[in-house]
């Protein structure tokens, strides 16, 4: 019994693997293979708009399959690939890209991490720096109505 068991998880597992795969149709694969290859890694740098983050290679959804097709369709109409991504991002905007540039407004997105992390790091320094130089509390000493009061307190 458990290796039947086995076998059938080793096969879930191998489907399970194999899903993303499925994604793109097979109405959708271009004769060229030359040209397919191209199309599925720039397909791979493509996010669907729909499932977020994931690749419109990988995608199920609709939208993701009028992306491939819109790719493909460019591939065929003898585009290069730049100009397949350029023609994309200027119909839906950079978010499109999984891996965006890292020019003009995104400059400030990609050293926004970098420079918050120098900043927490010279605040923390300062901060401690300024504490060891701090003189320690003076410690209160009590006065005659209090030692009184403790003990009182004590001897109970």
């Amino acid at each position: 019994m458990t290796g039947l068991l086995k076998r059938f998880m080793s096969v879930l597992m191998l489907v399970l693997l194999a899903l993303p795969v499925a994604a793109v149709q097979p109405d959708e694969v271009l004769d060229d293979p030359v040209l397919e290859e191209r199309a599925r890694e720039l397909s791979k740098g493509l996010r669907c708009l729909v499932c977020r983050n994931e690749s419109i290679d990988e995608s199920n959804a609709g939208l993701a399959r009028d992306l491939r097709l819109l790719v493909r369709e460019r591939l065929v109409a003898g585009d290069s690939d730049d100009e397949v991504i350029d023609f994309v991002v200027d119909r839906y905007g950079e978010y499109v890209l999984l891996r965006p540039t890292a020019d003009g407004a995104n400059m400030l997105l990609w050293a926004a991490g970098p420079i918050m992390l120098l900043l927490a790091a010279l605040t923390g320094f300062f901060y401690l720096r300024k504490r060891a130089s701090a003189p320690a509390p003076a410690e209160a000493a009590l006065n005659e109505e209090e030692r009184q009061r403790l003990r009182e307190l004590l001897d109970e």
